[in-house]
Formats: structure tokens, C-alpha cells, sequence
């Protein structure tokens, strides 16, 4: 199997500079890595590098908290589509989902996806902050907005990934994401 064509690179720090750009870059070249996920400043700069390569820019929008309205994560999508990236990794409206308003939250996840425009859409649900109900619903609500895949954290809420957590998401899409 190769493991390579399954990681995303990344660098999300707000104190990324290019040459650590530059840095993930040539690593995810030299390695064969599928992607590279970066935040939104640094994309048309990736994708101008990524020109000659098979490695994908990815992207995050309303990183990290999940807190923007659905309008501002669509416009956000739509510039980073414009700029060059190939993926979109997304944060759900967490407060929405605890406060149970299911159909903001679809709403929210299916804003960006039509801003996506055919590109794929990763839904971070960050599953720390999360019942196993609310887990759950939200894997269903994402599925229900036609997201690509779910994600569990943003690994800036503390925690992060545990087998349990991955376990039940994945009950949760079987095979349909």
C-alpha cells in the first residue's frame, strides 16, 4: 500500500512563513505526498509552486474555531478555489450542532460545498468537543450536505484523533465517504 498518496502535509501555524512553505513543499514532493494543507494566505503561492508536481493544495476554512457564518466560509471557499486550491478541509459550526440547530449546521457544510465547486470537501466535526450523539450527527449532517469526507479534529482544540472516535465515524458513513 502506499501510505504516501494518504497524507496531507500540513502547516496551519498563523506564524508560517514561505521558506516553511518552501519546506513542505519540496518534503511533499520529495515524498509523494498527496497533499499539502496550508491556510488561505499561502495558496496561490503553493499552487504557483506546485505547478510541475502531482501534490495537491489543500485549505482550511473557518479554521479553527468552525464559528464564521455559512456566508463568510462560502466566500472564503470560493478565493481559495480562485487561487488554486484543490481541497478544502472545513470546520463545522460547533456551537450550532451542541445548540442542536441541524439545519444550520447542514446549511453551513453545504455553503461550502457548492462554493467548492466539485473540489472535495473535508468536514473537521472536532470530535473533543463532541457527545458520541453529537459525533454522530454531525458525520450525518455531513453526509447529508454531500462533503467528501469527515475529519476529526483540528488538533488545536486539545486532543485530537483517538481509534474510538474514528471507530464510530466510520460506522456512522460506512463506505459512502
Amino acid at each position: 500500500m502506499n501510505f504516501e498518496k494518504y497524507i496531507d502535509h500540513t502547516l496551519l501555524k498563523p506564524e508560517s512563513t514561505r521558506d516553511q512553505i518552501d519546506r513542505i513543499i519540496e518534503e511533499a514532493k520529495t515524498y509523494h505526498f498527496k497533499s499539502i494543507c496550508i491556510n488561505p494566505t499561502h495558496v496561490a503561492y503553493a499552487h504557483e509552486k506546485l505547478a510541475d508536481s502531482d501534490v495537491l493544495v489543500c485549505t482550511v476554512i473557518g479554521f479553527p474555531l468552525g464559528a464564521s457564518t455559512k456566508e463568510v466560509k462560502a466566500f472564503e471557499t470560493k478565493n481559495a478555489i480562485e487561487n488554486g486550491a484543490d481541497e478544502i478541509d472545513m470546520v463545522i459550526n460547533i456551537g450550532a450542532l451542541k445548540d442542536g440547530r441541524y439545519d444550520d449546521v447542514q446549511a453551513d457544510i453545504a455553503a461550502v460545498v457548492e462554493a467548492a465547486q466539485g473540489k472535495t470537501v473535508k468536514v473537521i466535526i472536532e470530535t473533543v468537543l463532541l457527545t458520541d450523539e453529537e459525533k454522530v450527527k454531525a458525520c450525518q449532517l455531513a453526509q447529508a450536505a454531500n462533503a467528501t469526507f469527515v475529519k476529526t479534529s483540528t488538533g488545536f482544540a486539545g486532543g485530537g484523533a483517538t481509534v474510538e472516535d474514528v471507530k464510530l465515524m466510520k460506522k456512522t458513513v460506512g463506505d459512502t465517504m
